[in-house]
């Protein structure tokens, strides 16, 4: 039987999660590990909501903006937010 260990929230966790975190920690202190290949996003514009969607590496936003210009501020910050985490393919417009 494994020992339990309390968090700080009072819940039980056994070394085996314990272990299974620190894991999670360094993983996420390493993005690079991480490509997106599909993602959907609600952002919150000044003026509105839009749903900003990357699938088979392309953008899409349903903003007025990227259906003529096929790229917006939608696009352009999650690209900048994202980061290191997208295909080299999809993150050549940040700048």
């Amino acid at each position: 039987m494994r020992a339990l260990l309390h968090t700080e929230w009072g819940h039980a966790m056994d070394s085996g999660m314990i272990g299974k975190l620190a894991k999670a920690h360094r993983y996420a202190d390493e993005p690079e590990r991480f490509r997106i290949a599909r993602l959907e996003v609600a952002v919150r514009g000044d003026n509105s909501d839009h749903i900003v969607t990357l699938a088979n590496g392309c953008w899409h936003c349903d903003c007025e903006f990227f259906g003529t210009h096929a790229t917006c501020a939608h696009t352009i910050a999650l690209e900048r937010v994202l980061d290191v985490m997208l295909p080299t393919s999809v993150r050549a417009a940040v700048a």
